[in-house]
């Protein structure tokens, strides 16, 4: 006998449906991928927002979890991981953990998932969030994502959850030929446009504008001067 979804997953998924009727001509399509919304439903959103907020869980709209930063509105998730176009054998680098939701949805997408998180608090707590959920092919880093994380270089996909104020270099020259990034770009609290970076097999790349968005900023050295490397330390939520 098939399992009837709970209540609030049918709700969310109208709600993204809302959500993509009113954005399909900025954004090209007027459906996703099938596999991606099986991943947000399959992805207990409760789990990642902190016990005050959860009753908002499935509500389709940003939620804070702590130190400024907030768990994203689920039809951005939906959508940046559609932009994405994630594969079964993808190496995925992740910058911006924040609380392990889009962590876990690309999870179930792809072959691995390296995550980089500024704030160690964030990133232990995301690592602890993973593991209760039996997700083992994810590795999240405590550093400076600006920088990305070479020594797993190079991704066949780049996903950054927060604002930059330009294209991270550093990012560029982590993605294979023939990879994607996605990223929103602007100033921080002002106008923000998701981007879409594709580098070809000869490492030309093609830029397109897909929606106006607001994030929090990307912090850290990078940004701020481009300066210092930080290697950071590594959690592995393997149970």
């Amino acid at each position: 006998m098939t399992r009837e979804r709970p209540p609030e997953i049918d709700k969310l998924l109208r709600d993204i449906e809302w959500e993509l009727d009113l954005t399909k001509k900025e954004i090209g399509k007027d459906r996703f991928d099938p596999r991606v919304m099986e991943a947000i439903t399959a992805v207990p959103r409760h789990e990642f927002v902190p016990e005050e907020s959860r009753r908002y869980a499935y509500d389709d709209g940003p939620l804070p979890i702590g130190f400024g930063q907030t768990v994203s509105q689920p039809f951005i998730v939906a959508l940046m991981t559609d932009l994405l176009e994630p594969k079964p054998k993808d190496v995925v680098l992740e910058v911006g953990t924040g609380s392990g939701y889009q962590t876990a949805i690309l999870a179930r997408l792809v072959k691995k998932v390296y995550s980089v998180e500024i704030i160690g608090v964030l990133a232990e707590q995301a690592c602890e969030r993973l593991r209760k959920l039996g997700i083992d092919n994810v590795e999240i880093k405590v550093g400076d994502g600006y920088y990305g994380w070479p020594e797993h270089a190079p991704y066949d996909k780049i996903i950054v959850t927060a604002a930059a104020p330009e294209i991270p270099p550093p990012l560029i020259e982590q993605l294979k030929p023939g990879g994607r990034l996605v990223i929103p770009v602007g100033e921080p609290f002002g106008y923000q446009m998701l981007k879409v970076v594709d580098k070809d097999n000869s490492g030309r790349l093609e830029t397109r504008d897909v929606l106006g968005v607001a994030f929090v900023p990307l912090t850290g050295d990078g940004v701020e001067k481009n300066g210092r490397d930080d290697t950071g330390t590594t959690h592995n939520p393997t149970p």
